[in-house]
């Protein structure tokens, strides 16, 4: 990798990530990024979904959780609706 690179900012607020950068980091079309502005530095941070099996590690946590707080199937969908209820 070179290190780096430069850019514009667009009008419309855009930047364009060089081929060279994107290809040395293996991003694509639609990958997803966390944007951190700080002082005069912006972090773009790739937002990369968990492996399955550290999906499932949470969803054990979670559902351990949940049984020892004593958290039933009906209270979870009761608060779903609630939720969506306030977002309308």
């Amino acid at each position: 990798m070179t290190g780096y690179a430069t850019t514009k900012l667009s009008s419309k607020g855009q930047v364009v990530i060089p081929e060279e950068v994107r290809n040395d980091l293996g991003l694509n079309e639609g990958d997803q990024f966390v944007v951190i502005g700080q002082r005069d530095a912006v972090i773009l941070k790739v937002i990369t979904p968990p492996r399955l099996e550290e999906f499932q590690g949470l969803l054990r946590q979670a559902r351990a959780e949940a049984k020892k707080a004593r958290i039933k199937k009906t209270d979870l969908k009761s608060a779903i609706a609630k939720s969506r209820r306030r977002l309308k």
